[in-house]
């Protein structure tokens, strides 16, 4: 299976051109391998089918990966055309079960699957001839435009390994066999597992950015802890090893699972692990696309729910107790195993990047130094929930990758799969999913003493989201009252309806509760999930955390709740999404209100979000726009800057002026005045802006 492996790209070199075309391989590679496994849906009408409830059907995840690539290109400002910008859209989010992950089937008209095919197709030119033409140097850096290149490669790995968990979840009836995806052709009985020694040690995590393999924001920076002895498993927890915790009654018995776990036997129905089959007195096993006899040597595939369960059950059992690893205890047993990074690492060693089989095998096939499946096989899921290293820092071209994860319900799954390939594989890689998620994932136990230190609350640590949390939730400063609240109250003045209002590009949220107070419904888009996730935790948990700056790297923390910002009562009325105000998804209209804060100067192409604006407003509906029209070529390039220049005949042009052209044909302009706002950034230092605010009826 070995043409279907291929070593991660590397971000040095001597050859330019010879790095292009190593880039090239990859990156068709990786393509071809997507392409490859939606050939095990039985037919085109399956991709319109879910796997689960709290998926979108599959035709949503093959466009997705396509429309990843440009949509972080147009972003990036790397190119200035979409391919189609309706695909772009409805493909553009929702994979995590998040709350701004918009899952309601009725929303969406799904393409059919041959016009996504020849997306796929056109997408697949562009990123190639980008791949020979972008600006090229070595090493590569996450600046260099390749990077974005790199980021939409090592994107598409992840969704061919979580897609092939979808398939694997779908009826057999609604999928084939794949000639070349071969699955291991021998088990045994389940081996007796027991228990090695690893010494404790410094364990430092993280990596600097001259490190020379791709890698995603939450791998870089620094971690360090000072880690007990502890005793790890030497193999992996077999089929055979947790069929004693189901026949025991183990899922039946709540002293086993939490709180949580407890809730996710309630709404599943759970009596054994999802890929284990109960049939004629007996259990089968499920692969990727048919029922096999139980391999008992095999890996268990649980979520974390179960192996957390399990590990109480094996101690009350065996009067030791047993948890999963943390993540820092699992370098140590990466370490103790001799392993190193890829590429130094070869996949003949163990089960993963496709090098063996298209399923798991048996735990005592692939050894290190004494301890099995360190790496490949399965996931291993730890007791780690995700968080940000010291000197953490968001990549700008992809936010939302590990932020919204920082929550504490995200737990850190370790050591790769038999489906995991490019990043994936890598020593350093983080990865962490929903403790009730289903995935290539099994788990190892450990005995230890070890803590767990983390950082609680990611928006205490989050510079620019605590910011926007003081301007938008903390005091007043220099005698300028709340800018969220006075546009609120502005576009009461103007709206002649009140039944459903858009808040677009809502930060963290107050514009959009504050509306709530006079609308029936309130919607809030912000093109950042970080930012967003303040207003959901507002109106989930009932309150935000965040650090305001005094001095140097001294902070006031701060708590807010809903309580005091009055908004219990119409919090239901609120809800959030994650969406681009220049390629908004179709279900967004029919509003009587759209109010558009301090965003069109911050849009990469505002002209779009303004020819397009009154299709969704109702009849007489109000748009509401403020500003203080600061261009830079950082947010907008030049050419697309509605104001702030001169023209070809040295005529200045002004943004209002600008303003009236586009939006004079659909719009009766009501009312211009300026609005102040002042932005904290420490006790003694601060922004003190001036916004224009323009209010517009659609005629």
């Amino acid at each position: 299976m070995s043409k279907f492996s291929l070593y991660p790209v590397t971000l040095d070199g001597l050859d330019i051109e010879a790095k292009r075309e190593e880039i090239r391989a990859y990156f068709h590679n990786t393509y071809d391998i997507f392409e490859k496994i939606f050939e095990v849906l039985k037919s085109d009408e399956i991709f319109y089918q879910k796997s689960e409830p709290t998926r979108h059907p599959m035709i949503f995840y093959f466009g997705h990966t396509a429309t990843f690539f440009i949509n972080k290109l147009v972003y990036m400002k790397i190119i200035k055309e979409r391919i189609n910008s309706e695909f772009e859209s409805i493909f553009a989010v929702g994979v995590d079960e998040m709350e701004w992950d918009d899952l309601e089937s009725s929303r969406y008209k799904w393409p059919k699957v041959e016009d996504v095919r020849e997306y796929r197709k056109k997408v697949r030119s562009l990123v190639d001839g980008l791949i020979s033409s972008l600006p090229l140097t070595l090493p590569i850096t996450q600046e260099s435009p390749i990077w974005i290149i790199l980021m939409g490669i090592e994107h598409e790995r992840i969704h061919i390994e979580t897609s092939l968990v979808l398939h694997r979840q779908m009826p057999l009836k609604n999928v084939k066999e794949v000639r070349e995806f071969n699955i291991c052709p021998h088990s045994s009985e389940a081996v007796k597992n027991e228990m090695i020694k690893i010494e404790g040690a410094n364990v430092v995590l993280g990596k600097d950015k001259s490190h020379n393999l791709y890698g995603w924001d939450n791998e870089y920076g620094k971690y360090s802890q000072y880690v007990d002895d502890f005793k790890t498993s030497k193999y992996l927890v077999s089929n055979g090893e947790f069929m004693e915790f189901v026949k025991d009654g183990g899922y039946e018995n709540e002293e086993f699972w939490d709180d949580e776990g407890r809730k996710f036997l309630k709404i599943s129905g759970a009596k054994h692990p999802t890929f284990w089959v109960f049939e004629n007195g007996k259990f089968r096993y499920r692969t990727l696309c048919k029922l096999i006899d139980m391999p008992l040597d095999w890996p268990v595939d649980v979520n974390a729910l179960e192996a957390e369960a399990f590990c109480r059950y094996k101690s009350k059992k065996d009067g030791v107790f047993y948890s999963l690893p943390s993540e820092a205890e699992y370098r140590l047993i990466y370490d103790y195993a001799g392993l190193r990074d890829i590429p130094d690492f070869h996949e003949s060693r163990a089960n993963l990047n496709f090098y063996h089989y298209f399923s798991s095998c048996p735990v005592n096939e692939f050894g290190f130094n004494g301890i099995y499946d360190v790496v490949g096989n399965v996931w291993q899921w730890s007791r780690t929930p995700i968080f940000g290293f010291e000197g953490f820092e968001v990549h700008p071209a992809y936010d939302d990758f590990s932020v919204p994860t920082f929550d504490n319900r995200h737990a850190l799954i370790l050591g790769s799969s038999w489906a995991s390939s490019g990043n994936l594989i890598m020593k350093h890689s983080r990865y962490a999913f929903r403790k009730h998620f289903p995935q290539n994932a099994g788990f190892r136990y450990v005995v230890s003493n070890s803590d767990i230190k983390i950082e609680q609350d990611v928006y205490e640590s989050d510079e620019l989201v605590s910011q926007y949390c003081e301007f938008q939730y903390g005091d007043a400063y220099l005698g300028v009252k709340n800018f969220a609240i006075e546009c609120a109250k502005i576009a009461s003045k103007f709206v002649k309806n009140y039944t459903k209002a858009l808040d677009m590009g809502c930060a963290t949220g107050r514009t959009t509760f504050e509306l709530a107070k006079s609308f029936n419904k309130v919607e809030g888009i912000d093109f950042s999930a970080r930012f967003i996730g303040v207003g959901v935790k507002l109106k989930n948990e009932g309150y935000i955390a965040f650090s305001s700056k005094t001095e140097g790297d001294l902070v006031q923390k701060k708590r807010v709740s809903i309580e005091e910002l009055g908004y219990e009562k119409v919090k239901e009325k609120v809800s959030f999404w994650q969406g681009d105000a220049c390629n908004l998804k179709p279900n967004f209209n029919s509003y009587d209100l759209i109010l558009a804060t301090n965003l069109i100067d911050r849009l990469y192409n505002p002209k779009l979000f303004l020819e397009s604006v009154h299709n969704r407003l109702n009849n007489e509906g109000v748009l509401i726009l403020t500003s203080p029209y600061t261009w830079q070529e950082s947010s907008t390039k030049k050419e697309f800057w509605l104001g702030g220049y001169r023209d070809e005949s040295g005529k200045e042009v002004k943004t209002i002026d600008t303003l009236k052209a586009i939006l004079g044909k659909n719009f009766e302009l009501l009312h211009v005045e300026d609005r102040e706002f002042v932005i904290k950034e420490t006790a003694r230092k601060f922004q003190h802006s001036v916004a224009e605010v323009s209010v517009w009826r659609k005629k």
